[in-house]
């Protein structure tokens, strides 16, 4: 049955990508609205497909033009995440040399960067910025690689360096200050039970894991339950400066993840801005 089912889902998730991909380059093409919100809808009906069930704590910020920080555990991350809003992706640039997937990002408006070359930071920051103001929400991942789901690795700050830049009003010519909301991700159940720390790898992508066996490995496997909470959104002059704001982003992913993973969704509180515990990080080089 867990063969069946990883075929059915595979071959399911081709198809329906392929089937769209035309669609979404015409409507990217042409300018049309569709091609904002037809990745939404695709990815609710990816995670209805795969058996992914999202349980949302919190509210996504509506206030204007926002930095979404998560933390980043999977490729379905993707998935889950822009089920919930129409939103793009900040990925390290070989994301966009990958078969198949890579076309997917860029169908999808993902920013690529180029993490390991620092001189290429300010480029980014701006271009993510040029973004935002124009009225996307892009979600970042400042762990800057992916962990197997049982932690939060360490926020780096360099991206965050974004939230200095003011977004203009345009309807009331002024300037704002860039709202940047952290987002916890916790893969948490399966079958309806408990996920335990046996089965989270099977849907973390992180290490040395090759994508496709990986991809058999979690379609074989669920349904899935994943819990995704917003926390409070702030601003960097609320915060200090850009370290301060990642080790925000950090602490409420974390303090996120670890309720969630623990059944304790009634204890939650504010996270501080003060630096987190650093962690040792996986070899991996996800999005």
């Amino acid at each position: 049955m867990a063969t069946a089912r990883a075929a059915v889902l595979l071959a399911g998730f081709i198809l329906s990508a392929v089937l769209l991909m035309p669609l979404q380059w015409l409507g990217l093409k042409l300018g049309l609205p569709y091609a904002r919100t037809l990745p939404n809808r695709y990815h609710r009906f990816l995670c209805r497909l795969i058996g992914i069930k999202v349980i949302r704590h919190g509210e996504p910020h509506s206030g204007g033009a926002c930095l979404i920080t998560a933390n980043h555990t999977s490729w379905l991350d993707i998935p889950i995440i822009a089920s919930l809003e129409p939103c793009s992706f900040v990925a390290k640039s070989e994301v966009a040399g990958w078969p198949f997937f890579g076309t997917l990002a860029k169908l999808q408006q993902t920013v690529f960067v180029e993490r390991e070359r620092r001189t290429r930071t300010a480029h980014s920051r701006n271009e993510i910025h040029a973004r935002i103001a124009a009225g996307d929400r892009l979600v970042l991942f400042p762990e800057g690689t992916s962990s197997d789901g049982n932690r939060v690795l360490s926020f780096k700050s360099a991206l965050m360096s974004v939230a200095q830049l003011t977004i203009v009003n345009g309807e009331e010519d002024r300037e704002d200050d860039l709202v940047v909301q952290p987002v916890s991700v916790a893969y948490t159940g399966l079958y309806g039970m408990p996920m335990g720390r046996y089965f989270r790898p099977f849907f973390a992508w992180y290490g040395d894991m090759e994508l496709f066996p990986h991809l058999w490995e979690a379609f074989s496997l669920g349904p899935i339950e994943v819990t995704v909470e917003y926390h409070k959104p702030v601003t960097i002059r609320e915060i200090g400066n850009r370290k301060a704001l990642a080790a925000y982003c950090e602490a409420c992913c974390r303090d996120g993840v670890t309720r969630a993973l623990n059944g304790r969704r009634d204890e939650g509180k504010e996270a501080s801005a003060e630096p987190a515990e650093a962690v040792a990080r996986p070899r991996v080089a996800g999005a």
